[in-house]
């Protein structure tokens, strides 16, 4: 191959989670879906050994050495931000050739809509990076630790490099077992931003991990508990934190029945329960957040909402009839997104 302007274009979706947060890392379960809002990534390759790549969503360049090192400190110290997801990128796809590209995206930033694994999975495509899901995923979570500091959890890197066109995706992280759920063709998914912009490094996001680990101490990982084992946790603050992750796997298990067997309301009333569940056991709500589940929930043909991602910002998700929701009546932005298919090569290798 000549590689003098070989062009290689890569697609990864963003997602959005239907029910159960921070059950990742607490080895549980949760079933979020790919979404048809994702990241392009065109890079032609040259003789020089840097990467540098543009986007019409930041105003500078990322630059970064071809043989960068896997080094949390050296990653975190790139200018611009977006640059560290590019570095930790570099560092472990392991690029043969230096190049330039673009970086395109039709995912809003900070929405929690899980931009970043969206790059990072599309960024490693390109770069000629190939593995199953399951090592693509948790290469790209390294890159994620890596360029934030922060030990966020496999399931956005798992569901862009796995998902299945008109699916959602049951993840059971205690394994990393799947299982496709189909959802149903009446069913409309909508996302709303609660006006309020999320990073989960100016977040207590890390706080909450270690308050799990914490409540785990003794008797394993949370998301193998039981109620019952709830009550071996004297701490009143730690138990809720445990009570959360238990129940929401609970939650996340009737779930993917009720879609499976197209009960829509009672899918509904348990994504509305992981809300309250996530505000007032856990404590990752904000009154925007809060206030947008409560107004659409008011709607007739909601048949539920909650906050979807870490919390502290972001969006809600509904589920609604179709056409229940006018989004231009909306005051902040919204969209209608269905479950699509996982990241993959758009040409190039």
């Amino acid at each position: 191959m000549n590689v003098e302007n070989h062009e290689t274009r890569a697609y990864s979706p963003g997602r959005v989670n239907l029910i159960g947060d921070h059950t990742d890392y607490n080895e549980g379960l949760a079933l979020p879906m790919a979404v048809d809002l994702g990241t392009t990534v065109t890079f032609v390759a040259d003789t020089s050994h840097r990467v540098v790549l543009c986007s019409a969503e930041e105003p500078e360049l990322a630059e970064v050495d071809l043989h960068v090192r896997f080094d949390a400190e050296l990653l975190q110290a790139f200018e611009p931000r977006w640059a560290r997801y590019v570095a930790a990128m570099v560092a472990l796809a392991q690029p043969r050739y230096g190049g330039r590209g673009t970086v395109d995206t039709t995912l809003p930033v900070g929405a929690g809509l899980s931009s970043s694994a969206s790059l990072e999975v599309a960024l490693a495509l390109a770069f000629g990076f190939e593995a199953e899901p399951v090592t693509m995923a948790t290469t790209c979570q390294r890159a994620e630790q890596a360029a934030t500091g922060v030990p966020s959890g496999l399931m956005d890197q798992l569901v862009v490099s796995e998902a299945a066109d008109g699916c959602a995706l049951l993840v059971d992280f205690a394994d990393l077992s799947t299982r496709q759920v189909h959802m149903p063709e009446q069913l409309e998914v909508v996302v709303v931003h609660c006006g309020e912009r999320r990073t989960l490094d100016h977040s207590p996001y890390t706080s909450r991990r270690a308050e799990c680990e914490a409540a785990a101490f003794g008797l394993g990982p949370l998301g193998h508990l039981s109620p019952g084992d709830l009550v071996g946790i004297s701490d009143p603050l730690l138990r809720r934190r445990a009570r959360h992750v238990v129940t929401e796997c609970d939650r996340v298990r009737w779930c993917a029945s009720a879609l499976e067997g197209a009960d829509l309301a009672e899918a509904g009333r348990l994504m509305t329960a992981s809300h309250r569940s996530l505000a007032q056991d856990f404590e990752v709500s904000t009154r925007a957040l809060d206030d947008l589940v409560d107004h659409l929930l008011c709607m007739p043909g909601v048949f539920g909402a909650r906050l979807t991602g870490a919390g502290f910002g972001g969006c809600v998700v509904a589920l609604t009839e179709r056409g229940a929701v006018d989004l231009t009546a909306l005051r902040t932005p919204a969209w209608r997104v269905r479950p699509s298919a996982g990241a993959h090569l758009l040409s190039g290798f």
